[in-house]
């Protein structure tokens, strides 16, 4: 890269910078994006970026293969219904420990290697939550055990963080109302529930996909840009399917709360991050109202 090309980057990055400046940005880091400790590293340099330009990042992480690693250890056997791990009470013992004890302190390690503050936060000091209820493919309800909801934030020790201009790091737990207990909550869910409760300028979820697709099979049908109806008529005509339902009918309820845009990146791509926020093409897919 010539030095033209350094100064092309940074005019073209200037005014997004001016236009987030202050503003705040919710990132969701999941899927095996977070298996690479160099990807995780280049995302975390990225998030002091944001820090340094003066955005207000906040990160919720997810966990799910080191979870299964950890339950596969303990003898445990992982399982699924409807995009969801059943979570007995003992695995949510090992589910509460990978996240709080190994991959939340791994994040705020990171970012601090590179100059920049953040304090890890369990999610269920944030979050609020119920037992999920959930059917199976007949539609008969199945027990999920200790798998919840959001139906609350708790904002206190997170706006007191973010005053101290300090990244939270969230973990996807949460506090049961009628227990105490802790329940474990989809990420991806968690962080869109947090987003509404913000209206926070950009929702950006990190995964190992490279955003919306026309052709699952085929990364070169990248759909840029999609408005909330038209997502709707994706899901219905069955170009969205799968595991990309729920995320993007998350992105069109955290839309309709207020928060101004959503983002899918592809987090195993060296500063995806940048690439989709601070250039005029971007690198995935965008959702806005």
């Amino acid at each position: 890269m010539q030095p033209i090309d350094k100064a092309n980057a940074l005019t073209e990055a200037l005014p997004y910078l001016q236009a987030f400046r202050g503003k705040t940005f919710l990132i969701k880091m999941g899927g095996s994006a977070m298996e690479n400790p160099e990807l995780v590293a280049k995302v975390m340099r990225d998030i002091v970026f944001l820090e340094v330009a003066g955005i207000n990042p906040i990160v919720v992480h997810g966990g799910g293969k080191a979870i299964s690693a950890a339950m596969e250890k303990a003898g445990l056997e992982a399982k699924f219904i409807g995009g969801f791990r059943v979570t007995t009470d003992e695995a949510i013992d090992i589910v509460s420990r990978v996240l709080s004890d190994e991959i939340n302190p791994g994040i705020v390690r990171m970012i601090r290697d590179f100059g920049g503050k953040a304090v890890g936060i369990p999610g269920n000091d944030v979050f609020l939550g119920e037992k999920l209820k959930a059917t199976d493919a007949e539609g008969n309800r199945v027990d999920l055990g200790r798998v919840g909801e959001v139906v609350g934030c708790q904002l206190s020790q997170m706006d007191a963080v973010r005053r101290a201009e300090i990244v939270p790091v969230i973990s996807p737990l949460a506090c049961e109302i009628s227990t105490g207990k802790s329940l474990n909550i989809n990420a991806d869910l968690a962080a869109a529930a947090l987003a509404k409760e913000l209206r926070v300028a950009k929702l950006v979820y990190l995964s190992d996909v490279p955003g919306l697709l026309a052709d699952p099979k085929d990364p070169s049908t990248l759909i840029k840009s999609v408005t909330r109806s038209e997502a709707d008529q994706l899901i219905a005509d069955g170009t969205i399917s799968g595991g990309m339902i729920p995320k993007i009918r998350s992105a069109v309820d955290a839309l309709n709360a207020g928060v101004r845009k959503v983002h899918f990146v592809d987090g195993r791509l060296p500063h995806a991050l940048l690439l989709e926020i601070f250039t005029d093409g971007g690198i995935g897919t965008e959702v806005v109202r």
